[in-house]
């Protein structure tokens, strides 16, 4: 049976129903209409150890692992009210959650903040922008086409395997040994550890820390 919930507001919620540990996950979808981030920012739960792709628009954003499992994205700084132009779907079935940003202003939009759980196992992309993601402990599958990004990693022993590449622009790795710069630099690396790294950028800097 499908519900649908008609708000007023400019962000669609898709939530799969019963995505909760112990609950099973029944096909149908639930479909709510919520407001902007600006005005109510965005909150849902998701247990830990799930798979979450980001797939973005362009812009400003961070990513932060937290303790709480639920994820949440709010707009922030002087441009935060550009957060009503943005949509935002959100999708979860079984172990695996979609969070998918799209409109708003081409320039000068919003910063945007979203908090995941730590152990999430996250995947991101990002057209163009600044992108910063800290204290997330699982895997980082992580890809930008222009812009910086900024990735801190942690103890590098806690990495199984891990690929790092700019087309142009500035490789650095510290916690790994490794500084470039210039055109197609790369690395790749392999570890005691079980988590997996990818991150790219087409043109930009990429710094992992």
């Amino acid at each position: 049976m499908r519900n649908v919930v008609a708000l007023f507001g400019s962000f669609v919620l898709v939530v799969m129903a019963g995505a909760l540990p112990g609950r099973p996950v029944p096909s149908p979808q639930t479909h709510l209409s919520v407001s902007d981030i600006y005005t109510h920012p965005f909150e849902v739960d998701l247990p830990y150890d799930q798979k979450l792709s980001l797939d973005l628009r362009s812009g400003d954003y961070k990513v932060v692992g937290s303790t709480a499992e639920k994820v949440s994205v709010r707009t922030t700084g002087d441009r935060a009210e550009k957060g009503r132009e943005v949509s935002l779907t959100f999708k979860h079935m079984n172990n695996h959650a979609e969070l998918r940003m799209t409109g708003g202003p081409i320039n000068n939009g919003p910063s945007i903040l979203i908090e995941i759980p730590k152990a999430s196992n996250l995947t991101v992309r990002l057209p163009f922008g600044d992108l910063n993601i800290e204290g997330v402990s699982g895997d980082k599958d992580v890809e930008l086409h222009a812009g910086d990004l900024n990735i801190e990693v942690g103890n590098p022993a806690d990495y199984a395997h891990v690929d790092a590449s700019v087309n142009a622009g500035d490789l650095s790795a510290g916690p790994f040994g490794e500084t470039k710069d210039g055109l197609f630099r790369s690395f790749e690396k392999t570890g005691p550890g079980r988590y997996r790294l990818h991150a790219h950028v087409g043109a930009g800097d990429l710094n992992l820390r």
